[in-house]
């Protein structure tokens, strides 16, 4: 019974920050130790590990975060500002507020939502040399830094092509939207935002063979309860508990 509760707990704890991996995997991938006492009963178990990493676009387990944080490189840590509730989403038309292209507007191509970052198409860019070894010079490319959601995008309104600031309201139907504080107009979610690797519409998407069915995954399996595993297991197979624990005394 132990054993079961175990293993419900393991793979029930996955990430929702990075692509549903295990926390235990991510954890695992950026660990750097400086130091961990030797596995002897002499010795109370202690372990000095690296907390400040450069983050970048790179996913924590890639082989590139890796190379961007070495050891012995020291990096400064950079606090992320919890947002409540997320308010540009991929396909949006947003305008950038700081840098070179100050003014311009461009396309949401990517979210980033653990560091508060997104990625505009063809804006904020700077110039990478990949690919240089011996007398080969390697190859320049062009590539987009992240923005931060918070202070340097905004969001443009589709009625007059303006930056404004949002509010969420309910309709009338009850449907939740974003609306322009200055003009009041619905800034609809865009399309792009819904896509994922299995189709561009959900619409559009034929069920296969090995699909687990759309009844299969909306049908309530698990009911909440204020109880451990253990009564859980009792209360299924009818086991009552009629054992009263002796008092005990503080003294």
């Amino acid at each position: 019974m132990r054993l079961g509760a175990r293993l419900l707990q393991r793979f029930s704890r996955l990430s929702t920050q990075y692509s549903n991996l295990p926390d235990e995997y991510v954890e695992r991938a950026m660990e750097q130790v400086y130091y961990r006492t030797p596995k002897d009963p002499r010795y109370t178990q202690a372990v000095i590990k690296r907390k400040k990493f450069r983050f970048t676009t790179e996913r924590p387990w890639t082989a590139q975060f890796q190379q961007a944080n070495l050891a012995g490189s020291l990096r400064k840590k950079v606090f992320v500002e919890p947002i409540a509730e997320w308010n540009i989403f991929r396909g949006d038309r947003v305008e950038v507020l700081v840098g070179r292209d100050k003014g311009k507007q461009g396309i949401v191509s990517q979210i980033i939502a653990e560091r508060n970052w997104v990625i505009v198409e063809g804006l904020n860019t700077h110039f990478k040399r990949v690919g240089k070894k011996g007398d080969f010079p390697g190859v320049i490319i062009r590539q987009e830094a992240p923005l931060l959601v918070t202070n340097q995008v905004k969001l443009v309104d589709p009625s007059d092509l303006a930056a404004t600031e949002i509010e969420w309201r309910y309709t009338e139907e009850g449907e939740k939207v974003r609306v322009s504080t200055r003009t009041g107009r619905v800034i609809p979610i865009p399309e792009a935002s819904k896509e994922t690797i299995d189709y561009k519409d959900k619409r559009l998407y034929k069920e296969r063979e090995k699909d687990t069915k759309a009844d299969v995954v909306t049908k309530v399996t698990f009911e909440p309860r204020l109880e451990t595993f253990e009564m859980s297991i009792m209360r299924e197979n009818g086991i009552e508990e009629e054992r009263v624990p002796a008092k005990t005394y503080w003294y």
